[in-house]
Protein backbone atom coordinates (compact mmCIF):
# COMPACT_ATOMS: atom_id res chain seq x y z
CA UNK A 1 0.00 0.00 0.00
CA UNK A 2 1.64 3.34 -1.01
CA UNK A 3 1.92 6.39 1.33
CA UNK A 4 1.12 10.25 -0.04
CA UNK A 5 5.25 10.79 -0.56
CA UNK A 6 5.90 7.98 -2.00
CA UNK A 7 2.84 8.16 -4.71
CA UNK A 8 4.03 11.97 -4.80
CA UNK A 9 7.81 10.97 -5.85
CA UNK A 10 5.80 8.61 -8.32
CA UNK A 11 4.20 11.57 -10.11
CA UNK A 12 7.20 13.41 -10.30
CA UNK A 13 9.22 10.69 -11.85
CA UNK A 14 6.61 10.18 -14.56
CA UNK A 15 6.62 14.05 -15.57
CA UNK A 16 10.05 13.73 -15.94
CA UNK A 17 10.09 10.84 -18.15
CA UNK A 18 7.19 12.45 -20.06
CA UNK A 19 9.63 15.95 -20.44
CA UNK A 20 12.39 13.26 -21.77
CA UNK A 21 14.55 14.08 -18.38
CA UNK A 22 14.24 11.09 -17.20
CA UNK A 23 18.21 9.55 -16.67
CA UNK A 24 19.22 5.58 -16.48
CA UNK A 25 22.05 4.25 -15.81
CA UNK A 26 24.07 1.57 -18.54
CA UNK A 27 26.63 -0.94 -17.20
CA UNK A 28 29.65 -0.91 -18.59
CA UNK A 29 31.52 -4.73 -19.16
CA UNK A 30 35.66 -4.47 -19.55
CA UNK A 31 37.90 -1.92 -19.29
CA UNK A 32 37.38 2.31 -20.17
CA UNK A 33 38.14 2.80 -24.07
CA UNK A 34 36.99 4.43 -26.96
CA UNK A 35 35.34 0.56 -28.12
CA UNK A 36 33.52 -0.49 -25.35
CA UNK A 37 30.25 -2.98 -24.84
CA UNK A 38 27.89 -1.35 -23.48
CA UNK A 39 24.24 -2.86 -21.66
CA UNK A 40 25.48 -6.34 -24.22
CA UNK A 41 25.99 -3.48 -26.97
CA UNK A 42 29.65 -2.95 -28.70
CA UNK A 43 29.72 0.87 -29.38
CA UNK A 44 32.40 3.63 -30.20
CA UNK A 45 32.23 5.79 -26.97
CA UNK A 46 31.75 9.78 -27.51
CA UNK A 47 30.63 10.65 -24.46
CA UNK A 48 33.92 9.63 -21.73
CA UNK A 49 36.46 12.26 -20.40
CA UNK A 50 39.06 10.08 -21.20
CA UNK A 51 41.07 12.27 -22.84
CA UNK A 52 44.34 10.82 -23.36
CA UNK A 53 43.18 7.15 -23.71
CA UNK A 54 45.25 6.76 -19.94
CA UNK A 55 42.02 5.14 -18.09
CA UNK A 56 43.28 1.33 -19.36
CA UNK A 57 46.74 1.97 -20.29
CA UNK A 58 49.32 -0.30 -19.51
CA UNK A 59 51.92 1.64 -17.77
CA UNK A 60 48.97 2.69 -15.12
CA UNK A 61 47.67 -0.71 -14.97
CA UNK A 62 50.87 -1.50 -14.23
CA UNK A 63 51.70 0.75 -11.58
CA UNK A 64 48.58 -0.30 -10.03
CA UNK A 65 49.80 -4.07 -9.70
CA UNK A 66 53.24 -3.13 -8.39
CA UNK A 67 51.59 -0.71 -5.65
CA UNK A 68 49.01 -3.45 -4.37
CA UNK A 69 52.04 -5.62 -3.05
CA UNK A 70 53.56 -2.54 -1.65
CA UNK A 71 50.42 -0.80 0.33
CA UNK A 72 47.11 -3.30 -0.44
CA UNK A 73 43.74 -2.08 -0.99
CA UNK A 74 42.08 0.28 1.44
CA UNK A 75 43.85 3.23 3.42
CA UNK A 76 42.23 2.52 5.94
CA UNK A 77 41.54 5.54 7.82
CA UNK A 78 41.22 9.40 7.23
CA UNK A 79 44.77 11.24 6.51
CA UNK A 80 45.00 12.65 9.51
CA UNK A 81 45.10 9.38 11.52
CA UNK A 82 46.65 6.92 9.69
CA UNK A 83 45.61 7.28 6.18
CA UNK A 84 47.96 9.30 4.73
CA UNK A 85 50.44 7.00 2.81
CA UNK A 86 53.87 7.56 1.15
CA UNK A 87 52.10 7.62 -2.08
CA UNK A 88 49.73 10.28 -1.51
CA UNK A 89 52.71 12.13 -0.15
CA UNK A 90 54.80 11.63 -3.35
CA UNK A 91 52.27 12.50 -5.48
CA UNK A 92 51.18 15.92 -4.24
CA UNK A 93 54.61 17.32 -4.55
CA UNK A 94 54.94 15.64 -8.06
CA UNK A 95 51.71 17.58 -8.82
CA UNK A 96 52.67 20.44 -7.20
CA UNK A 97 55.61 20.99 -9.39
CA UNK A 98 54.47 20.17 -12.72
CA UNK A 99 51.41 23.05 -12.48
CA UNK A 100 54.33 25.27 -11.31
CA UNK A 101 52.35 26.00 -7.91
CA UNK A 102 54.10 25.33 -4.26
CA UNK A 103 51.71 22.76 -2.77
CA UNK A 104 48.64 20.50 -3.01
CA UNK A 105 46.64 18.53 -1.32
CA UNK A 106 44.67 15.32 -2.72
CA UNK A 107 40.92 14.88 -2.42
CA UNK A 108 38.84 11.62 -3.22
CA UNK A 109 36.50 13.37 -5.58
CA UNK A 110 36.41 16.85 -7.33
CA UNK A 111 33.12 17.25 -5.29
CA UNK A 112 34.80 17.24 -2.26
CA UNK A 113 37.35 19.45 -3.14
CA UNK A 114 35.32 21.95 -4.67
CA UNK A 115 33.09 21.42 -1.04
CA UNK A 116 36.28 21.64 1.00
CA UNK A 117 37.97 24.97 -0.63
CA UNK A 118 35.18 26.71 -0.39
CA UNK A 119 33.94 26.13 2.98
CA UNK A 120 37.07 26.14 4.30
CA UNK A 121 38.02 29.84 2.57
CA UNK A 122 34.84 31.83 3.01
CA UNK A 123 31.66 32.10 5.76
CA UNK A 124 29.19 34.19 6.25
CA UNK A 125 31.42 37.52 6.56
CA UNK A 126 32.73 36.17 3.22
CA UNK A 127 30.96 36.89 -0.73
CA UNK A 128 31.46 34.09 -3.25
CA UNK A 129 31.17 35.60 -7.20
CA UNK A 130 30.77 32.53 -9.64
CA UNK A 131 29.88 32.18 -13.53
CA UNK A 132 26.36 30.80 -14.16
CA UNK A 133 27.77 28.31 -16.17
CA UNK A 134 29.83 27.27 -13.24
CA UNK A 135 29.60 23.04 -12.59
CA UNK A 136 26.92 22.14 -10.06
CA UNK A 137 29.81 21.55 -7.28
CA UNK A 138 30.98 24.77 -7.22
CA UNK A 139 27.43 26.13 -7.14
CA UNK A 140 26.70 23.72 -4.05
CA UNK A 141 29.98 24.66 -2.43
CA UNK A 142 29.00 28.26 -2.53
CA UNK A 143 25.78 27.42 -0.90
CA UNK A 144 27.03 25.63 1.77
CA UNK A 145 29.64 27.86 2.50
CA UNK A 146 27.36 29.86 4.31
CA UNK A 147 28.76 32.69 1.89
CA UNK A 148 26.49 35.52 0.37
CA UNK A 149 26.79 34.26 -3.49
CA UNK A 150 26.82 36.06 -6.06
CA UNK A 151 26.50 35.08 -9.69
CA UNK A 152 27.30 36.51 -12.94
CA UNK A 153 26.57 36.07 -16.77
CA UNK A 154 28.90 33.43 -18.46
CA UNK A 155 31.87 35.07 -19.34
CA UNK A 156 30.77 38.58 -18.62
CA UNK A 157 33.98 40.65 -16.50
CA UNK A 158 31.90 44.11 -16.57
CA UNK A 159 29.42 42.40 -14.58
CA UNK A 160 31.65 40.12 -12.58
CA UNK A 161 33.59 44.23 -12.01
CA UNK A 162 30.49 46.18 -10.77
CA UNK A 163 29.59 42.97 -8.27
CA UNK A 164 33.05 42.79 -6.82
CA UNK A 165 33.38 46.93 -6.27
CA UNK A 166 29.96 46.70 -4.55
CA UNK A 167 30.99 44.02 -1.96
CA UNK A 168 31.83 44.86 1.37
CA UNK A 169 32.60 41.49 2.41
CA UNK A 170 35.90 40.64 4.22
CA UNK A 171 36.71 37.99 2.11
CA UNK A 172 35.90 37.67 -1.59
CA UNK A 173 36.36 34.65 -4.02
CA UNK A 174 35.76 34.78 -7.85
CA UNK A 175 35.00 30.89 -8.68
CA UNK A 176 35.05 29.33 -12.38
CA UNK A 177 35.48 26.48 -14.52
CA UNK A 178 38.68 26.89 -16.41
CA UNK A 179 37.11 24.65 -19.38
CA UNK A 180 33.29 24.81 -19.04
CA UNK A 181 31.91 21.54 -19.26
CA UNK A 182 29.03 21.67 -21.07
CA UNK A 183 30.01 24.24 -23.80
CA UNK A 184 34.22 23.59 -24.38
CA UNK A 185 34.96 27.16 -24.14
CA UNK A 186 37.75 28.54 -21.86
CA UNK A 187 37.86 30.93 -19.23
CA UNK A 188 39.86 34.27 -19.45
CA UNK A 189 42.26 33.07 -16.71
CA UNK A 190 44.57 36.97 -16.96
CA UNK A 191 41.47 38.68 -17.13
CA UNK A 192 40.19 37.39 -14.19
CA UNK A 193 43.48 37.57 -12.55
CA UNK A 194 43.50 41.52 -13.29
CA UNK A 195 39.77 41.58 -11.18
CA UNK A 196 41.13 39.92 -8.20
CA UNK A 197 43.90 41.75 -7.89
CA UNK A 198 42.90 45.04 -8.41
CA UNK A 199 39.64 44.54 -5.90
CA UNK A 200 41.19 41.98 -3.71
CA UNK A 201 39.78 38.25 -4.09
CA UNK A 202 40.99 35.17 -4.20
CA UNK A 203 40.85 33.28 -7.40
CA UNK A 204 39.88 29.88 -7.58
CA UNK A 205 39.88 27.53 -10.81
CA UNK A 206 38.43 24.74 -11.52
CA UNK A 207 40.06 23.08 -14.00
CA UNK A 208 38.23 19.48 -14.72
CA UNK A 209 38.91 19.34 -18.30
CA UNK A 210 41.58 21.48 -19.09
CA UNK A 211 44.54 19.71 -17.09
CA UNK A 212 46.27 16.89 -19.23
CA UNK A 213 45.21 18.50 -22.56
CA UNK A 214 46.03 22.33 -22.43
CA UNK A 215 49.64 24.12 -22.81
CA UNK A 216 51.69 20.26 -22.57
CA UNK A 217 49.02 19.11 -20.10
CA UNK A 218 49.98 21.23 -17.65
CA UNK A 219 46.23 22.76 -17.67
CA UNK A 220 45.03 26.18 -18.23
CA UNK A 221 46.34 27.98 -15.72
CA UNK A 222 48.73 30.98 -17.73
CA UNK A 223 52.53 31.83 -16.38
CA UNK A 224 50.86 34.34 -14.50
CA UNK A 225 48.40 32.36 -12.57
CA UNK A 226 51.50 30.28 -11.61
CA UNK A 227 53.02 32.54 -9.74
CA UNK A 228 49.85 34.44 -8.25
CA UNK A 229 49.62 33.54 -4.22
CA UNK A 230 46.18 34.34 -4.74
CA UNK A 231 45.47 31.57 -7.16
CA UNK A 232 43.74 28.32 -5.59
CA UNK A 233 43.85 26.30 -9.04
CA UNK A 234 41.83 22.60 -8.98
CA UNK A 235 42.28 19.69 -11.20
CA UNK A 236 40.36 15.94 -11.45
CA UNK A 237 41.96 13.04 -11.86
CA UNK A 238 39.43 10.98 -13.37
CA UNK A 239 39.41 12.51 -16.64
CA UNK A 240 42.29 13.08 -18.87
CA UNK A 241 44.69 11.57 -16.08
CA UNK A 242 42.56 8.47 -16.28
CA UNK A 243 42.59 7.63 -12.84
CA UNK A 244 40.53 9.13 -10.12
CA UNK A 245 40.13 11.92 -7.19
CA UNK A 246 40.94 15.60 -7.85
CA UNK A 247 44.19 17.82 -6.44
CA UNK A 248 44.02 21.45 -5.18
CA UNK A 249 47.21 23.21 -5.37
CA UNK A 250 48.25 26.75 -4.04
CA UNK A 251 50.36 28.51 -1.79
CA UNK A 252 51.74 26.64 1.11
CA UNK A 253 49.63 28.27 3.76
CA UNK A 254 46.45 27.90 1.92
CA UNK A 255 47.22 24.27 1.74
CA UNK A 256 48.04 23.40 5.69
CA UNK A 257 44.38 26.00 6.44
CA UNK A 258 42.61 23.41 3.83
CA UNK A 259 44.26 20.35 5.98
CA UNK A 260 43.01 22.39 9.19
CA UNK A 261 39.49 23.12 7.83
CA UNK A 262 37.98 21.46 4.81
CA UNK A 263 35.80 19.20 6.45
CA UNK A 264 35.42 17.12 3.30
CA UNK A 265 38.89 16.55 3.38
CA UNK A 266 39.23 15.90 7.15
CA UNK A 267 36.19 13.52 7.56
CA UNK A 268 36.71 10.89 4.97
CA UNK A 269 39.07 7.69 4.79
CA UNK A 270 41.62 8.61 2.14
CA UNK A 271 41.32 7.11 -1.15
CA UNK A 272 43.24 3.84 -1.97
CA UNK A 273 46.84 4.71 -1.83
CA UNK A 274 47.25 2.41 -5.16
CA UNK A 275 45.64 5.09 -7.15
CA UNK A 276 47.55 7.55 -5.95
CA UNK A 277 50.54 5.53 -7.01
CA UNK A 278 48.98 5.43 -10.31
CA UNK A 279 48.37 9.07 -10.36
CA UNK A 280 52.48 9.20 -10.35
CA UNK A 281 52.90 7.31 -13.19
CA UNK A 282 50.40 9.14 -14.72
CA UNK A 283 51.92 12.63 -14.41
CA UNK A 284 54.63 10.98 -16.27
CA UNK A 285 52.37 10.27 -19.38
CA UNK A 286 50.91 13.65 -19.25
CA UNK A 287 54.21 15.02 -19.11
CA UNK A 288 55.24 12.76 -22.14
CA UNK A 289 52.05 12.81 -23.74
CA UNK A 290 52.36 15.40 -26.93
CA UNK A 291 51.82 12.67 -29.48
CA UNK A 292 48.62 11.92 -27.67
CA UNK A 293 47.51 15.59 -27.22
CA UNK A 294 48.74 15.78 -31.35
CA UNK A 295 46.61 13.40 -32.12
CA UNK A 296 43.74 14.62 -30.14
CA UNK A 297 44.14 17.98 -31.69
CA UNK A 298 43.45 16.53 -35.45
CA UNK A 299 40.02 14.37 -34.36
CA UNK A 300 38.67 17.79 -32.70
CA UNK A 301 39.80 19.13 -36.07
CA UNK A 302 38.66 16.32 -37.91
CA UNK A 303 35.21 16.44 -36.16
CA UNK A 304 34.85 20.24 -36.40
CA UNK A 305 35.78 20.20 -40.20
CA UNK A 306 33.15 17.51 -41.36
CA UNK A 307 29.85 18.62 -39.41
CA UNK A 308 30.26 22.55 -41.02
CA UNK A 309 27.74 21.97 -42.98
CA UNK A 310 25.23 19.72 -40.94
CA UNK A 311 22.01 20.81 -41.78
CA UNK A 312 20.37 19.39 -37.86
CA UNK A 313 22.53 21.22 -35.42
CA UNK A 314 25.85 23.14 -34.97
CA UNK A 315 28.99 22.16 -33.20
CA UNK A 316 29.49 25.27 -30.73
CA UNK A 317 32.50 27.71 -30.74
CA UNK A 318 35.53 24.72 -28.71
CA UNK A 319 39.03 24.16 -29.37
CA UNK A 320 38.65 21.41 -26.48
CA UNK A 321 38.00 17.81 -26.35
CA UNK A 322 34.22 18.94 -25.27
CA UNK A 323 32.55 19.28 -28.89
CA UNK A 324 28.82 20.70 -28.03
CA UNK A 325 26.09 19.87 -30.90
CA UNK A 326 23.38 22.56 -29.97
CA UNK A 327 19.78 20.74 -30.73
CA UNK A 328 17.70 22.83 -29.11
CA UNK A 329 14.79 21.16 -27.57
CA UNK A 330 14.97 18.06 -25.36
CA UNK A 331 13.21 15.85 -27.25
CA UNK A 332 14.92 16.78 -30.37
CA UNK A 333 18.03 15.73 -28.58
CA UNK A 334 17.40 12.90 -26.95
CA UNK A 335 15.80 10.95 -30.67
CA UNK A 336 19.24 12.10 -32.04
CA UNK A 337 21.08 10.52 -29.44
CA UNK A 338 18.58 7.35 -29.58
CA UNK A 339 19.14 7.00 -33.66
CA UNK A 340 23.30 7.34 -33.12
CA UNK A 341 22.73 4.50 -30.47
CA UNK A 342 21.22 2.46 -33.12
CA UNK A 343 24.40 3.07 -35.23
CA UNK A 344 26.47 1.75 -32.59
CA UNK A 345 27.73 5.10 -31.62
CA UNK A 346 27.28 6.34 -28.23
CA UNK A 347 26.54 10.14 -27.63
CA UNK A 348 24.36 11.52 -24.43
CA UNK A 349 21.71 13.58 -24.98
CA UNK A 350 22.25 16.47 -22.19
CA UNK A 351 19.11 18.34 -20.81
CA UNK A 352 17.71 20.65 -18.34
CA UNK A 353 18.53 21.44 -16.13
CA UNK A 354 22.47 20.94 -16.62
CA UNK A 355 22.19 22.97 -19.59
CA UNK A 356 19.62 26.06 -20.18
CA UNK A 357 16.07 25.79 -21.25
CA UNK A 358 16.09 25.35 -25.13
CA UNK A 359 19.43 24.70 -25.16
CA UNK A 360 19.40 20.76 -25.09
CA UNK A 361 22.80 18.94 -27.01
CA UNK A 362 24.54 16.42 -27.89
CA UNK A 363 27.84 16.27 -25.41
CA UNK A 364 30.63 15.05 -28.21
CA UNK A 365 33.92 14.21 -26.19
CA UNK A 366 37.13 13.00 -27.67
CA UNK A 367 39.66 11.00 -27.02
CA UNK A 368 43.82 10.22 -28.02
CA UNK A 369 42.30 6.70 -28.25
CA UNK A 370 39.91 7.72 -31.40
CA UNK A 371 40.77 6.69 -34.82
CA UNK A 372 40.21 8.78 -37.84
CA UNK A 373 38.06 6.40 -39.05
CA UNK A 374 35.98 6.43 -35.45
CA UNK A 375 35.24 10.27 -35.93
CA UNK A 376 34.83 9.36 -40.19
CA UNK A 377 31.89 6.55 -38.66
CA UNK A 378 30.55 9.56 -36.10
CA UNK A 379 30.35 12.42 -38.91
CA UNK A 380 28.79 10.33 -41.91
CA UNK A 381 25.65 8.50 -38.95
CA UNK A 382 25.08 12.40 -37.98
CA UNK A 383 24.56 13.80 -41.76
CA UNK A 384 22.62 10.85 -42.67
CA UNK A 385 20.08 10.94 -39.59
CA UNK A 386 20.14 14.85 -40.26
Amino acid sequence: MSFAALSRLQQRLAARQADHLERRRSVLDGTQGVHVTIDGQHVVSFCSNDYLGLAADAALVAAAHAALDACGVGAGAAHLITGHHRFHHDFEAAFARFVGKPAALLFSTGYMANLGVLTALVGRHGEVFGDKLNHASLVDAAQLSGASFTRYRHGDLAQLEGQLAASRAQDKVIVSDLVFSMDGDIAQVDALLDLAERLDAWLYLDDAHGFGVLNDGRGGLTERARSSDRVIYLATLGKAAGVAGAVVAAHENVIDWLIQKARPYIYTTASPPLLAACLVESLRQIGAGDVRRERLRRRIAQLREGLAGLKHGSLMPSVTPIQPLLIGANADAVRLSQALRARGLLVPAIRTPTVPADTARLRITLSAAHSAGDVDQLIGALHAIA
